[in-house]
């Protein structure tokens, strides 16, 4: 699976840096990628394969899925491995060119029926069209809150009756000592999975302009809003959560 093909170790953070720059998806993330999430999100294994299983339930015939914000495309790989509908098209699609790059690389090494096409683009600009099923997986939480509702929106008018939109992100708690306890957990399980206090602390000061997390309210009440009959919550491990939205 794709979260194990790269053997590069992530320790972009593992020395002290004087200027810390905010968190890019550049040429250097993408090479350690793979061990990067592996290592710093709950249950992202787990997430991928279920993801997977529901493109398998709601993609329909002749209908586009979206992967946005596919970084190297392991939610694209697990739809193509389930998805038997015919005439389906998966868009994959990123910002970053570095990760794309990485994401061709991966896709060209398989053998599916299932076509894919990369698109190097801002999400919160691309036209959503003839969409049975769609995946944000952790890529609104990069987006501008402000901008939030129009992207959740515009793929909800894209969307086929019947269709669904999976919603990954890191979340934050109302309640604040629950929210510190939450980030506390995190924290114990990157150093379980071998990072250091000091690569933990200079990663979460790098991330933290650029990442922007709401509460589970916050997405549900959008969702709702959009228009989506139905809304979910189907998943959480520590601060980081998963929803399904059906419309």
């Amino acid at each position: 699976m794709l979260l194990f093909m790269s053997q590069e170790t992530d320790n972009i953070y593992a020395s002290p840096h004087a200027n810390l720059s905010d968190f890019r998806f550049d040429d250097q993330v993408a090479s350690v990628f793979p061990d990067m999430i592996k290592r710093s999100v709950p249950g992202y294994s787990h997430i991928i394969g279920c993801i997977g299983i529901l493109a398998e339930q709601y993609a329909t015939e002749h209908s586009r899925i979206y992967d946005l914000g596919c970084s190297l495309g392991a939610a694209t790989m697990s739809m193509r491995h389930r998805v038997s509908a015919p005439g389906v098209m998966i868009y994959a699609v990123d910002n970053s060119e570095a990760m794309l790059k990485r994401s061709a690389d991966y896709l060209d090494t398989e053998d599916s029926p299932v076509p894919v096409k990369t698109v190097c683009a801002d999400i919160s600009e691309l036209p959503i069209e003839n969409c049975s099923f769609a995946v944000l997986n952790f890529t609104l939480q990069f987006i501008a809150v402000e901008k939030r509702a129009a992207t959740i929106q515009k793929i909800y008018d894209g969307m086929k009756p019947g269709g669904a939109l999976v919603l990954s992100e890191k979340l934050t708690m109302e309640d604040t000592r629950l929210n510190q306890l939450l980030v506390d957990h995190h924290h114990d399980f990157k150093r379980a999975n071998g990072y250091s206090d000091l690569e933990i602390s200079q990663k979460r000061q790098a991330i933290e302009r650029v990442l922007l997390p709401e509460t589970a309210q916050a997405h549900i009440d959008r969702l709702t809003h959009a228009g989506f009959k139905t809304v979910s919550q189907w998943f959480q491990s520590f601060n980081f959560a998963s929803f399904i939205a059906i419309k």
